[in-house]
């Protein structure tokens, strides 16, 4: 009988972590629980009887190559459906700046994959997207986080770090942002920030990772070009994903960037999982060729507003006055602050017993701090759900606070 693997193990996978946030929806199976963990979008969002439709012609029409092995690139009319989208957008790009992921997180580990050794920095928002994190960290990589304000990453923070770990001798990578709409903190950066930021990384010779799978859900204010239209040197790599505009369990995102960067991630891709789905990519492309994406995209944008809002009035309503939390213009999340004496971690756990559950903010907090914070995720629940879910959360955390 075989004692223990550990021996066996790699180094990579020895610094493995399970996601804090898989591991707590494991908790929620409870009878009665409201949960704000999850970054789960609604499943009202889902445009079940239009897909039906798809598949069946999908099948019909192009089953055999739907069922069969495909480009580890991507299905060329998916591919030239979102080429022609963004640059009808803005954005100009051709067909070789673009490729299908299995999901944008594939293509975070991915580009980690690529670009990282052992030891090198890669620069991140405090806060910042826990998956983003653990894919980098998996390959070794050392992470430094900037302090984030109201409009997103501090540019002269950023500035400041790159030149004293110069000084030091450390090799950095590549600044990761997530400009709309930031997983966790709601925030989004204005375009004269990202203009810095992108600034900065030509400066210095660094790449920029834009993690973008909330730009599309923007409920109100003026949207922001992306990093990659602002950029003229082919040094910001762009993650994009259906998972939040059309389905999770579709798993199919997108990267664009130079040619010579997706290059080394198709040949990373071949030896992950050869190609993403076929199929899934013919129900796409077709999906997006009938004009049904935007048309369901408004009843998305629609209805996460409106819990976005319910969320806020609520938390207006029941929490203490020494509570802050953000009020994104878009996306799935807002970040609450508490005093700097409190732990939300202490608070999980008496939330946990009156039912109600969200995601300690520390866990996306690259330097150990953050633990007087939590995210709240307010698209998956409908009004009447988010309004017991924050007056059950707002009790709690009046009684840890006060004591009453």
């Amino acid at each position: 009988m075989l004692k223990s693997i550990k021996k066996f193990l790699s180094v990579s996978a020895k610094s493995m972590k399970r996601s804090a946030i898989r591991e707590i929806l494991k908790l929620l199976q409870k009878p009665g629980m409201i949960s704000f963990a999850g970054g789960l979008p609604a499943p009202e969002t889902f445009p079940i009887d239009d897909l039906k439709e798809i598949v069946l012609e999908v099948l019909e029409k192009h089953g055999a190559e739907g069922l069969q092995y495909g480009t580890t690139e991507g299905d060329p009319r998916l591919r030239k459906a979102l080429v022609d989208r963004h640059n009808r957008q803005g954005l100009k790009i051709g067909m070789e700046n673009l490729i299908i992921t299995t999901g944008s997180q594939q293509g975070l580990d991915l580009i980690a994959r690529i670009l990282i050794d052992p030891g090198d920095y890669i620069l991140c928002g405090l806060p910042s997207y826990l998956g983003g994190l653990n894919a980098f960290t998996v390959y070794g990589a050392k992470l430094k986080g900037i302090t984030l304000d109201e409009n997103g990453m501090k540019p002269d923070e950023l500035e400041d770090t790159i030149i004293h770990l110069k000084e030091l001798g450390k090799k950095i990578k590549f600044i990761y942002v997530i400009p709309d709409f930031q997983n966790p903190a709601g925030i989004t950066l204005p375009e004269s920030r990202r203009i810095r930021i992108i600034d900065i990384a030509e400066k210095y010779d660094l790449l920029i990772v834009e993690d973008s799978p909330y730009r599309e859900v923007r409920f109100e204010g003026e949207s922001q070009r992306m990093m990659c239209e602002l950029d003229t040197t082919g040094r910001v790599i762009t993650l994009c994903t259906f998972s939040k505009i059309l389905s999770p369990g579709f798993r199919v995102g997108w990267v664009i960037g130079n040619q010579e960067i997706l290059d080394k991630i198709v040949m990373a891709k071949q030896t992950a999982d050869i190609c993403t789905s076929s199929f899934v990519q013919k129900i796409i492309a077709r999906y997006i060729e009938k004009g049904l994406l935007e048309k369901n995209l408004k009843k998305t944008i629609a209805l996460y507003s409106d819990r976005r809002n319910q969320m806020i009035k609520c938390l207006r309503k029941y929490m203490p006055e020494n509570v802050k939390w953000t009020e994104p213009q878009g996306g799935l999340f807002l970040f609450v602050t508490l005093p700097a004496h409190a732990d939300a971690d202490t608070i999980f756990k008496k939330a946990i017993e009156k039912n109600v559950a969200f995601v300690s903010g520390s866990s996306f907090f690259c330097n150990d701090s953050g633990h007087n914070t939590m995210r709240l995720n307010f698209s998956f629940s409908n009004p009447e759900i988010i309004e017991e879910g924050i007056r059950r959360l707002s009790a709690v955390i009046r009684e840890e606070l006060t004591g009453k």
